[in-house]
């Protein structure tokens, strides 16, 4: 019996955040990832100074946008990317 393979359609996208550059207020992209990703002040940090990082994973666009808005408001480089689609297995 041959699989069968189903493609779902959402209307919501999930959106990947990537902090790209840290840029020169360090503490205060540190105090936004924080926020966004509810980890430690020493986690934040690690994940911000290792950019390009992955901030958040598989949110709304509205939220991915938001974060990026929030980055960028001091002085962070970061972008809103697109989640890809699944790929279907090859036999």
């Amino acid at each position: 019996m041959p699989d069968k393979y189903v493609l779902l359609v959402c209307d919501e996208v999930p959106h990947d955040v990537v902090l790209t550059d840290i840029g020169v207020r360090v503490l205060e992209v540190v105090q936004v990832v924080r926020r966004l990703t509810d980890l430690s002040l020493w986690r934040s940090k690690v994940l911000a100074t290792q950019s390009p990082s992955l901030i958040l994973v598989g949110v709304p666009q509205e939220d991915a946008e938001a974060a990026v808005t929030a980055l960028r408001e001091v002085g962070a480089q970061a972008e809103a990317r697109e989640q890809p689609e699944p790929g279907f297995p090859s036999h």
